[in-house]
């Protein structure tokens, strides 16, 4: 699996929060969900994203924002427009004021929020709801807002359409296509503006750090080392820990160890395989060496991180 392949296999919604919005202008929306990803395209009409620092960003129709949580910002027909209501964590929306829940009163049937059925503005918001859902290194990848101006049209118009559907497994559909959604966004963003993109991605056009980079995911339970890693890419071991801290902003043992435990973390996600059997596949030697390095780099057992979520089927 090559360095972005890694990154992007990060989303894996599970009951993700997909909601068609209809409003008609002034409307405003202040977020406050707290939830770690969200994605927003409008489908007709404009919107406008104001994030809690930065600039406001107007998103027309088929654009697609990402908005890294947990901040709160606001969605409006216009960045001077107050908002009439404020999305809490859990997804239901209340007044300003706190005092009155919307849900019910803005209700429009199957997945559809808003003030009419036919309004000007309809946006289509699907909502990644738990940290574990989209991985650490990812969120770190993320800028709070990034905005695609050219998202495929075939992925946003299948998502439109799928919302409006109630069929069997419907759920897991929408899962799959948010994902999909968000996957097609970053792969296009780092495309066009690697600059912006995480240091190790850019490092992965250096000769020397990219090859170190590749044998470092191709290959997580092997035993390396700088020296050995350095032997492989042809450099001497000084060279590469200089060059890889330069490029990729870490020693390549640290990198390796944060690699090893993202690797970790999905597969107690993802699949029912003991504690000693994740070990082994990321290069740790035991259960308890894995468990100790997890639960000091990412401030939870294992275990706590399994019951984040069901694994996958």
């Amino acid at each position: 699996m090559d360095a972005l392949a890694s990154l992007l296999h990060g989303p894996r919604a599970h009951g993700a929060f997909l909601m068609r919005v209809v409003l008609d202008p002034p409307w405003g929306v202040r977020v406050e969900d707290q939830a770690p990803v969200t994605l927003l395209t409008p489908a007709r009409g404009h919107a406008w994203v104001i994030p809690t620092t930065g600039d406001a960003v107007r998103l027309e129709a088929g654009e697609v924002a990402v908005v890294r949580g947990p901040e709160p910002y606001m969605v409006a027909d216009d960045p001077a427009t107050p908002p009439q209501a404020v999305i809490t964590p859990g997804g239901c929306a209340v007044t300003p004021q706190g005092r009155e829940e919307l849900c019910e009163a803005l209700d429009l049937g199957l997945r559809t929020w808003g003030s009419r059925p036919g309004a000007a503005a309809e946006l289509l918001v699907g909502t990644y709801q738990m940290p574990g859902e989209v991985s650490a290194g990812l969120l770190r990848a993320l800028p709070p807002l990034l905005v695609s101006r050219q998202a495929d049209p075939a992925v946003t118009g299948l998502l439109s359409a799928e919302i409006e559907r109630d069929e069997p497994g419907q759920e897991t559909v929408l899962d799959r296509l948010l994902d999909l959604l968000l996957i097609s966004v970053l792969r296009g963003w780092f495309a066009e503006k690697e600059e912006n993109a995480p240091a190790w991605y850019r490092a992965l056009g250096d000769p020397v750090v990219g090859q170190a980079l590749r044998l470092l995911h191709d290959h997580p339970a092997h035993p390396w080392t700088v020296a050995s890693l350095a032997a492989k890419a042809g450099v001497s071991r000084a060279a590469l820990a200089k060059r890889f801290a330069a490029l990729v902003g870490q020693p390549p043992m640290a990198y390796l160890t944060a690699w090893r435990l993202e690797l970790a973390a999905r597969m107690l996600r993802e699949t029912n395989l003991p504690l000693e059997a994740v070990a082994r596949r990321v290069g740790y030697g035991s259960a308890f060496a894995l468990s100790a390095a997890f639960k000091r780099e990412r401030g939870v057992s294992p275990r706590d991180h399994r019951r984040l979520g069901p694994p996958a089927s």
